[in-house]
C-alpha cells in the first residue's frame, strides 16, 4: 500500500452574504408571490436576491438591510403600497 501526497489546495472564504446571513432576516418580495409560494412551495426571489420558500413569521426577524435599502429606493406605486411585503 502506498501513500499519496495531495497537492496543496487554496480555499477562499465566502465573505458575501451566504444563506446563513439571509436566514436571520425577513425579506421583501412581491406579496402575491409570497402567498403563492407559501401555497405551492415554489421558491421566490427577494429584492436582495435570496431565493427561498417563505414559511415563517417575518415579525420575529429584523428586516434584511439589503431588501430595505432597495425597497426604500423604489418609486411609489399606484396603489396603497409599493407592491412589496416581507416574509
Amino acid at each position: 500500500m502506498s501513500t499519496k501526497i495531495l497537492p496543496k489546495q487554496e480555499t477562499t472564504p465566502q465573505t458575501s452574504h451566504g444563506d446563513g446571513d439571509h436566514e436571520r432576516f425577513a425579506h421583501y418580495a412581491d406579496k402575491h408571490k409570497i402567498t403563492e409560494s407559501m401555497v405551492t412551495g415554489t421558491p421566490i426571489r427577494a429584492l436582495c436576491g435570496k431565493i427561498w420558500v417563505p414559511s415563517r413569521d417575518p415579525k420575529k426577524y429584523p428586516v434584511c438591510p439589503e431588501c430595505k435599502e432597495i425597497y426604500e429606493g423604489l418609486p411609489a406605486g399606484g396603489g396603497d403600497d409599493k407592491g412589496g411585503d416581507k416574509q
